[in-house]
């Protein structure tokens, strides 16, 4: 992690506050991947309500089934593995690693935790995120 917070496309902050800036239009909807872990089913029911579809009970369950981790890892349209080499190295890095929220704290030193937190805290202070701890 770079403190300019350059990934892949540009920098990770900007992505995320461009989005955030227009949070109120009512054609857009955020949910996060924690609250996908909390409760996808609630997440499919906001989502489905935002977009005007019913659901059926059957289309719930399978779609809940489809998009457990353990399912979306080994799913080759859902884990990269399709994608060539050279845009995605999956041997350096699987796409779906483990499915948890805020495993990333295990990758950094203490130092690199306080200076995330002082970066994501000056970068994100527009935001009123609610912020998971694992």
């Amino acid at each position: 992690f770079r403190s300019e917070g350059k990934v892949m496309f540009g920098s990770w902050f900007d992505h995320v506050n461009s989005w955030w800036a227009i949070k109120d239009n009512e054609k857009i909807i955020h949910v996060s991947y924690e609250e996908m872990l909390e409760d996808m089913r609630g997440v499919l029911l906001k989502l489905s309500d935002f977009l005007g579809k019913k659901l059926s009970e059957e289309i719930i369950e399978v779609i809940v089934s489809q998009t457990k981790f353990c399912n979306m890892k080994q799913n080759k349209m859902s884990n990269y593995s399709l994608v060539p080499e050279t845009l995605m190295n999956q041997k350096k890095s699987q796409f779906f690693r483990k499915g948890i929220c805020s495993d990333w704290k295990n990758n950094f030193t203490v130092a690199h935790a306080e200076r995330f937190d002082l970066v994501f805290k000056q970068r994100m202070k527009e935001m009123n995120l609610k912020l998971y701890d694992n």
